[in-house]
C-alpha cells in the first residue's frame, strides 16, 4: 500500500496574485531537500502539496522528518490515496491502513472534510458509515466525539485520503521569496537561531565567520561549521564564508582604547561582512544579538555598531529573553552543538570593564587612531569560501 504525503499550505494562502510564485518556491525546495531519497511525483490543490513517493524503498519516515523543517509548510500528514467513487474501497482501505492503530486504542472518531463539495455524500454521512464500518471490524473499540484515542481522518478532494492526523510542519513561507542575507555566525547560541528564524521569512541564508588563530582552534571552527550543518535542514544550503581574524584583533588590542575593544571589533566585523556581501550581491546582514544581553548590545552600542553599515542589520531576537532563545535552539536541533566548550573570537582580548554606553563619536575618535583598511582587505580577499549542505 503505497503512501502519500499531504504538505498542507500556511501563509502562502494569504499571498494573493503572487500566489504561485511562492507555490512554486515551495515545490522546488521540497524536490530539492528529497532528491537524494528517490524518485517521487508532485502536484499541487487547494491549498496542498502532494508528494507521492515512486520507488518502493523510499524511507516515508526520512521523508516526513525533511518535509517537516521546510518553510511553508504548515501541516503534513502521511496517508493514502483511494478512489473517491468507491466507498467500500475506502472503507477497507482505512481499515487496513490504520489496523495497528486501532487496534492499540479503546476510544475513535471520524473526522471528514469534503473540499469537492458535488461529492453524494455529506461529511456526516461519511462520518457515520465509515465509523459504522470500523466498529464492525474493531468490535473492541467504541465512539468519543470529544476526547478519542485516535481520530480518523478522511479528506475528499480529486480523491480520497485517510490518514491519523496531521502534525505541525515548519511553517512561515518558502526559503527563496524574500532575497538573501548574510548572518554572523559565531559558535553560540544566538546566531543560528537568528539564521533560522530569517530563513522562516523567506530568507536565503549566507553564512561568515570570523577566526582567530592561534587564539581559537581548529575545533571551534569545526563546531561552527557543524552548526551551518544542522542549519542547512532548514536553511538549504549555505554559502560559508571564514575570515582570519586574528591581525585584525591584535591591532585593536595594540591600537585602540581597551574599553571599546568590543565595539570597534564589532564594526570591523560589519564592515567586512559588508565587503563579502557586496562582492555576492547580498543586501542586508542578521545579527543574532538580544536588546541589553551583554556589552555590546546594549542600545548605544549598537548605535556605535550600526553607524559603521551600509546596509540593513535584521535583529529577529532583538526582543526576546535568553530563555525563548534557548527554547527555539533546542527544538531546532543546535542547542548541544552551541554549548560545546570551544570558544570563537568573540571571547579573545575580551576588556576587563566595556563601555556599556559608548558615545559614538568618541568610538569614531578613537577607531581613528589606526588605518585598518589593509588589513581590511587582506582579510576579505584571503577569507575561504565554501558551501556547507546536508544529504
Amino acid at each position: 500500500m503505497k503512501e502519500i504525503i499531504l504538505g498542507k499550505f500556511g501563509e502562502i494562502v494569504l499571498k494573493g496574485l503572487n500566489r504561485s510564485t511562492f507555490e512554486d518556491t515551495l515545490e522546488r525546495n521540497v524536490r530539492r531537500r528529497l532528491k537524494t531519497l528517490g524518485k517521487f511525483e508532485y502536484s499541487k490543490a487547494q491549498s496542498t502539496l502532494y508528494i507521492r513517493p515512486v520507488d518502493d524503498d523510499i524511507d516515508v519516515d526520512e521523508v516526513l522528518d525533511r518535509v517537516r523543517k521546510i518553510f511553508g509548510i504548515v501541516k503534513l500528514a502521511r496517508a493514502v490515496e483511494v478512489d473517491k467513487a468507491d466507498f467500500s474501497a475506502i472503507e477497507q482501505t482505512a481499515v487496513e491502513y490504520l489496523k495497528d492503530k486501532l487496534m492499540a486504542v479503546k476510544t475513535f472518531k471520524v473526522a471528514s472534510k469534503r473540499s469537492d463539495k458535488s461529492y453524494p455524500m455529506g461529511s456526516p454521512e461519511i462520518c457515520a458509515q465509515l465509523g459504522g464500518y470500523i466498529c464492525e471490524k474493531f468490535p473492541h473499540l467504541t465512539v468519543d466525539l470529544h476526547e478519542p484515542d485516535l481520530i480518523v481522518n478522511i479528506e475528499i478532494r480529486e480523491a480520497a485520503y485517510i490518514h491519523a492526523g496531521a502534525e505541525d510542519g515548519a511553517g512561515g513561507i518558502p526559503v527563496g521569496t524574500s532575497g538573501r542575507a548574510m548572518l554572523l555566525l559565531s559558535g553560540g547560541i544566538d546566531s543560528p537561531v537568528a539564521g533560522y528564524m530569517m530563513a522562516k521569512r523567506g530568507v536565503i541564508v549566507s553564512a561568515v565567520h570570523f577566526e582567530s588563530p592561534p587564539y581559537t582552534s581548529e575545533r571551534a571552527r569545526m563546531k561552527v561549521e557543524k552548526l551551518a550543518e544542522i542549519m542547512t535542514g532548514y536553511c538549504g544550503a549555505i554559502n560559508f564564508h571564514c575570515v582570519n581574524f586574528s591581525a585584525i584583533q591584535e591591532a585593536i588590542r595594540d591600537h585602540m582604547p581597551e574599553e571599546f575593544f568590543t565595539i570597534i571589533m564589532r564594526r570591523l566585523m560589519m564592515e567586512i561582512a559588508q565587503r563579502i556581501c557586496e562582492s555576492d550581491g547580498i543586501s542586508c546582514l542578521i545579527t543574532g544579538e538580544s536588546l541589553g544581553q551583554v556589552a555590546s548590545q546594549t542600545m548605544a552600542a549598537m548605535v556605535c555598531t550600526d553607524n559603521a553599515c551600509r546596509m540593513p542589520v535584521f535583529r529577529p531576537l532583538i526582543g526576546m529573553d535568553k530563555s525563548e532563545i534557548v527554547a527555539i535552539s533546542r527544538n531546532i536541533g543546535t542547542f548541544e552543538t552551541s554549548i560545546e566548550p570551544y570558544e570563537d573570537c568573540c571571547t579573545v582580548f575580551t576588556p576587563k570593564h566595556p563601555k556599556t554606553k559608548p558615545v559614538l563619536q568618541d568610538v569614531l575618535d578613537a577607531q581613528s587612531g589606526f588605518d585598518f583598511e589593509d588589513m581590511i582587505q587582506q582579510a576579505v580577499a584571503e577569507h575561504k569560501r565554501y558551501t556547507i549542505y546536508k544529504n
